[in-house]
């Protein structure tokens, strides 16, 4: 074997792990823009980053090609190759790693599903400070799910992610509040999340608040914010919307 031919493997081995470093550095110093950019005008050109980045051991990257690999996106859909990117982050301790494990458990995403798995790395992205962790869990404990049904506990973590900026966990915190599930009933703290929820978007928070709005005599507000339900909503939420407007009240 000559010289060459030993060196070789080495070399382009060598030359990848610079290749990886340099784009890890790259994408370190990319504005949100850049980044933002990166990965959705080309999302193949985007694969190849991020593959980088995550092969170099950065969790965020390791969890975003996950996610590329999960929705196809860029790359051939691969969902056992996404749970070991997903896990790969978590053994990281990265909260989203974690978060990401438990929908995979949860919804057997190139895993069987194991609501116990699930409610496990839920609650290691919940403790990590992670709002989608916390809903996550919550919604779990709610239902009791792989874990023993505890509706104040579900509460609590309801509120820490609304309190996060999370709409969704707004809107139930606003439903616990509202119907006494898991703490004090409490109307004005109902609304206070449902209007916290509806302002950040979210279309079931906005039919709620109207609702509200609708027994406080606001109906010119309750309206607008129907119109806005049934804009952002599913057909569900439309249908919801239609039949409040002919005189049938329910929760979506």
């Amino acid at each position: 074997m000559s010289e060459e031919a030993g060196t070789a493997p080495g070399m382009a081995l060598a030359a990848s792990f610079e290749t990886a470093a340099e784009r890890v550095r790259q994408l370190d110093a990319m504005s949100p823009r850049q980044l933002r950019e990166l990965l959705t005008r080309d999302p193949a050109r985007a694969a190849d980053w991020v593959g980088s980045a995550a092969r170099h051991g950065v969790a965020a990257a390791q969890v975003r090609f996950g996610r590329m690999l999960l929705e196809g996106v860029g790359v051939a859909r691969d969902l056992e190759a996404a749970l070991r990117w997903f896990t790969r982050a978590a053994a990281q301790g990265d909260a989203d790693g974690h978060n990401m494990l438990g929908r995979c458990h949860e919804n057997g995403w190139g895993t069987p599903v194991s609501d116990r798995a699930a409610v496990r790395h839920y609650h290691a992205a919940a403790a990590g400070g992670h709002d989608w962790g916390e809903y996550n869990l919550a919604n779990m404990l709610f239902d009791g799910r792989g874990i023993a049904r505890a509706p104040q506990e579900a509460f609590y973590w309801y509120t820490s992610a609304g309190r996060r900026g999370h709409t969704r966990a707004m809107n139930l915190a606003g439903r616990c509040r509202e119907e006494g599930w898991g703490c004090d009933r409490s109307r004005p703290l109902a609304r206070e999340w449902y209007r916290r929820g509806a302002e950040g978007g979210y279309f079931r928070a906005q039919y709620n608040y109207a609702l509200m709005l609708i027994e406080e005599g606001a109906l010119p507000r309750a309206i607008e914010w129907l119109r806005r339900a049934a804009a952002n909503g599913n057909a569900e939420m439309r249908q919801a919307v239609a039949a409040l407007l002919s005189g049938r009240r329910c929760h979506p």
